[in-house]
């Protein structure tokens, strides 16, 4: 039996390469906006941080996610994907 790839995604905190479902996936759509899809299955380009808010502030500190989808982040979406990482933690 062939064993199933498992999909890699890198995070931009950490820039190390795990497993996708480990990863938080934050997308950006055409409209441009910004926001977190835990589900992975929103249309856009994506972009991975681990499940843990030291990699959110690596990557926001070193302005990753402003690279990666070229374009400023408001505040406001720094701070929601910040209280859901919180969140997540808090379970």
């Amino acid at each position: 039996m062939k064993k199933k790839k498992v999909p890699l995604r890198m995070c931009l905190g950490c820039q190390e390469m795990k497993a996708k479902k480990e990863l938080i996936r934050v997308v950006k759509n055409q409209e441009g906006e910004i926001s977190i899809d835990f589900k992975g299955k929103k249309p856009g380009r994506g972009a991975y941080i681990c499940n843990n808010i030291e990699c959110f502030q690596k990557a926001r500190k070193n302005k990753r996610f402003e690279k990666t989808f070229s374009q400023a982040i408001p505040d406001e979406i720094y701070q929601q994907i910040s209280e859901e990482l919180e969140g997540q933690n808090e379970l």
